[in-house]
């Protein structure tokens, strides 16, 4: 396995898709101004996190269409997980392009997908090597306890339920 950054940034899907795929060079945030996340320039993973509405994927897909990119049907896109990695190479306030809504943009460079790496997501950046061992230790406790099809669920705080 290739060495990957150890900061993560979660993004709903379809986007997450299309930010690795490189079609889409901009995650808006509506993150405010002191948001630490604002200052980062750098390589980053990101996370496909769990969510994603029906009107979500359909305005991506809409998005993507008229664009010239074929969005893959919901049941094939991975969620919960690391999907790709990329380089923050700005944030901006404003910016030409049909994939920045604003209010902030960071600009992504370099973006490409990775071999799926199932970890628990959370908001803004995230350290991924921290929360993969985590739940590495809490799974082999777990599978110690109930044998090895053990089933994990956490609550937001990443404490196993």
């Amino acid at each position: 396995m290739e060495d990957l950054p150890k900061l993560a940034l979660s993004v709903r899907q379809p986007w997450a898709h299309c930010l690795m795929m490189g079609w889409k060079p901009v995650e808006n945030r509506s993150w405010r101004a002191g948001n630490p996340g604002l200052k980062f320039r750098g390589d980053f993973v990101i996370h496909a996190s769990t969510g994603m509405t029906r009107d979500e994927y359909e305005d991506c897909a809409d998005l993507c269409r008229s664009l010239g990119f074929q969005c893959p049907p919901p049941a094939e896109l991975a969620r919960g997980g690391i999907v790709g990695v990329g380089t923050i190479v700005d944030i901006v306030t404003e910016l030409d392009s049909p994939w920045f809504f604003g209010p902030k943009g960071l600009i992504i460079a370099n973006a490409r997908p990775v071999e799926f790496i199932p970890v628990a997501g959370q908001l803004g950046f995230f350290a991924r090597a921290v929360r993969e061992e985590r739940q590495a230790s809490r799974a082999g406790e777990m599978d110690a306890a109930a044998g090895a099809e053990g089933c994990y669920c956490e609550d937001r705080q990443g404490r196993l339920l």
